[in-house]
C-alpha cells in the first residue's frame, strides 16, 4: 500500500485522529517514524478486537516505520483504571512478565517479528527517583486528571480512588516521552491516556505525537465490546474450526464492520455480497479469517466441520474424557469444560441445552449407570465423548 492508501485506510476506520494534518505530514516526511502501542499484560489472550489496531500497525510497518510494542509491566502493577468502577488488584512483576510472553507470541501472528521492537516500561519507570515522580506529577493538575470519565464518576459517587491510580495516565503518557514516539495508536477507551502523552511530550520539549484511536469491535452478541470474559470473542490463537464457526455467527448487521476492521479485503469484494447474499458473505469472512491466522490450507477442514455440525452431525475429532460408572450428567458437563460449574450445568440441562447421543436430556439428576461411550453436546457446536468405565 502507498502512503496515501494507508492514510485513507486509517482515516476511514479511525474514531479520532489528533491531528489528521499532522499525521499526513509525518507520513510524507520521509522520516522513519517511531509508532507506539501499549499493551496491558494482565490480559494475555488476544482476540479480533485487538487485531483492529494491530493490523493498522502492520500497514505502517510495511511502509518502513518502526513499531514499538510497549509491554506495560510496570503500569500493570497498578492496573489500568479505564472504565473500572473500583480499584483493580495489582499484578506482581513476575505475573506481568509471564503474561507478556504469551501476549508477544500472539502479536507476531500479525506484526513482523523482525521489524517489531519490544520494550518494557519498567526499564524507565522503575528507575525514576521520587524527585522525578514529583516533577512528572507537577506537569498535570488534579482537575485535569478528574476529567477522565471513570475517575469523575467514581468521585461523584464517593467511591474510593487510590492515589496510585491517578498516576496511571501520567505513567502511560511518560512512555511516549521516554521513547520519543511520533505516533501512538490505541482503542478509543485509551483516548485520555494517549492525549496525556501528547501533552507531556510538549512539556519535556519534544514534538507532540499524533494520536489515532479506533473503535472497540462489538462482540458476537452484538451488544458488548468483544471480550473473553463475556464469551463473545473470536480468539486469534483459537483452532481453525472454532474460528470458522464463530465467524459464521457474526451478527448480520455487523458483518460489514468486521470486514472493514479485521481484514485487508477491498470493499468491492464484500460490500455488495453483504447486501445480496449474507450467508455467502459470512463464508467469505470465515475463509478470510482462517487464511489470515492459519493459512489457506486450513480452510477446507474447518468448513467441512462447520457444515457437519450445522447439519446436526458430530465432528470426528471431539475430545474424550473418562468417568466412573455412576457419574452424574452434571459432573460430566462441568468436569469436561462444557459448563463452568455444577450449578451452570444444572441450568443448561433444565433449559434444554444438553443432548446425549443426539437426544435432549432435561433431567438434571440423570446418571450414567452403564459402561460405554456417549456423545454429550452443549448447544449445536460443543461436544465431548464421555467414556464410562
Amino acid at each position: 500500500m502507498t502512503i496515501q492508501q494507508v492514510y485513507d485506510n486509517i482515516m476511514r476506520d479511525a474514531l479520532s485522529v489528533y491531528s489528521a494534518e499532522g499525521l499526513k505530514d509525518k507520513l510524507e516526511s520521509g522520516k522513519k517514524l517511531k509508532i507506539k502501542m501499549g499493551a496491558d499484560p494482565s490480559r494475555p489472550d488476544l482476540h479480533l478486537g485487538h487485531s483492529v489496531v494491530l493490523r493498522k500497525l502492520k500497514m505502517l510497518q510495511d511502509l518502513g516505520h518502526e513499531i514499538i510494542f510497549v509491554i506495560g509491566d510496570f503500569t500493570a502493577m497498578i492496573g489500568d483504571p479505564s472504565g473500572k468502577s473500583k480499584t483493580r488488584v495489582p499484578l506482581t512483576f513476575e505475573q506481568t512478565r509471564a503474561n507478556a510472553v504469551s501476549y508477544y507470541e500472539q502479536v507476531i501472528k500479525i506484526l513482523d517479528k523482525d521489524k517489531t521492537r519490544i520494550v518494557y516500561n519498567s526499564d524507565w519507570l522503575g528507575k525514576m527517583t521520587f524527585e522525578d515522580v514529583l516533577s512528572l506529577a507537577g506537569k498535570y493538575t488534579l482537575a485535569r486528571i478528574l476529567e477522565r470519565d471513570d475517575f469523575a464518576k467514581r468521585y461523584a459517587e464517593k467511591r474510593p480512588i487510590g492515589m496510585h491510580e491517578l498516576f496511571y495516565p501520567l505513567m502511560q503518557g511518560y512512555d511516549s516521552v521516554a521513547l520519543e514516539a511520533d505516533i501512538e495508536v490505541g482503542g478509543n477507551d485509551q483516548t485520555f491516556n494517549l492525549l496525556v502523552g501528547r501533552e507531556l511530550q510538549k512539556d519535556y520539549g519534544q514534538t507532540s505525537q499524533e494520536v489515532i484511536t479506533f473503535p472497540l469491535l462489538p462482540g458476537l452478541d452484538g451488544v458488548e465490546k468483544m471480550s473473553k470474559s463475556l464469551d463473545n470473542y473470536i480468539g486469534i490463537d483459537e483452532p481453525a474450526e472454532i474460528m470458522y464457526e464463530k465467524c459464521m455467527k457474526v451478527p448480520d448487521s455487523l458483518l460489514l464492520t468486521y470486514f472493514n476492521l479485521t481484514t485487508n479485503l477491498e470493499e468491492e469484494k464484500y460490500k455488495a455480497l453483504c447486501e445480496e447474499d449474507i450467508r455467502k458473505a459470512h463464508v467469505l469472512y470465515a475463509e478470510t479469517i482462517i487464511t489470515l491466522y492459519h493459512g489457506a490450507e486450513a480452510v477446507p477442514a474447518a468448513a467441512a466441520r462447520y457444515a457437519s455440525v450445522a447439519g446436526g452431525g458430530v465432528p470426528d475429532d471431539i475430545e474424550s474424557k473418562e468417568f466412573d460408572c455412576g457419574v452424574r450428567l452434571i459432573e460430566v458437563l462441568s468436569k469436561s469444560g462444557l459448563a463452568p460449574s455444577n450449578s451452570e450445568a444444572r441450568r443448561l440441562i433444565q433449559g434444554g441445552g444438553v443432548k446425549v447421543d443426539g437426544k435432549q436430556v432435561t433431567d438434571p439428576n440423570t446418571v450414567f449407570e452403564s459402561a460405554g461411550e456417549f456423545v454429550v453436546s452443549k448447544g449445536k457446536n460443543k461436544f465431548v465423548k464421555a467414556v464410562i468405565k
